[in-house]
C-alpha cells in the first residue's frame, strides 16, 4: 500500500492546455464512498483501475492508497454498480520543474470547475507552482472527486 502526499489548486485561466505532453479522458464511480474512505472504479482512455484509499492522515495533505489494473470489460460493468454521479473529466499533465502537475477540467454536472493536483514525495516538499495554478484547496472536501459526485461543482452557491 503506498501513501499518497498531493496539494490541490484551483486553476486561474486554460494556458496549461498549451503547456501540457499529455491528455486523457477519465470517467470514473464510486462503489463505496464515505468517512474519508473510498472504492473508486476509474476508466481512463482504454485502461481500467480499481483504488481504494483510506481517510486523511493530515488534513487531505495525505492518504493510504491502493490501486490495481483491471480488465476495461470488467470496470464498465463495476461502473454500473457504483453510486450515482459518474464523475467525467480531461486529466492534462504540465511538468513544472520535477514534478507534473494534473490539471482536471470537468464535464457534466461538474463543468466550469478546474483543479490541479501535484504528487509530493513528502509532506515538506515545495513544488515549483506554474503561473496558471490559483488557490490551493488541499484538505478543502469539496474538491474531492468522491464530493463532487454528491454535490456537484454547478449545485455551488457563490
Amino acid at each position: 500500500m503506498a501513501l499518497e502526499i498531493e496539494r490541490k489548486f484551483l486553476v486561474l485561466d486554460d494556458s496549461y492546455k498549451c503547456e501540457a505532453f499529455a491528455k486523457s479522458h477519465i470517467q470514473q464511480g464510486y462503489i463505496c464512498s464515505g468517512q474519508g474512505r473510498t472504492v473508486r472504479v476509474r476508466i481512463r482512455d482504454a485502461y481500467a483501475y480499481i483504488t481504494i484509499k483510506g481517510p486523511s492522515l493530515d488534513g487531505g495533505l495525505s492518504r493510504y492508497e491502493f490501486e490495481q489494473e483491471i480488465p476495461l470489460d470488467d470496470a464498465k460493468k463495476l461502473m454500473t454498480l457504483c453510486e450515482p454521479g459518474i464523475i467525467d473529466k480531461i486529466r492534462w499533465l504540465v511538468k513544472s520543474d520535477k514534478h507534473t502537475f494534473e490539471v482536471d477540467e470537468f464535464f457534466g454536472d461538474n463543468e466550469g470547475l478546474v483543479i490541479a493536483e501535484v504528487e509530493l514525495s513528502s509532506p515538506s516538499e515545495i513544488p515549483i507552482i506554474p503561473h496558471f495554478i490559483g488557490k490551493e484547496v488541499t484538505g478543502d472536501r469539496r474538491y474531492y472527486n468522491s464530493q463532487l459526485r454528491r454535490h456537484p461543482y454547478r449545485t455551488w452557491k457563490e
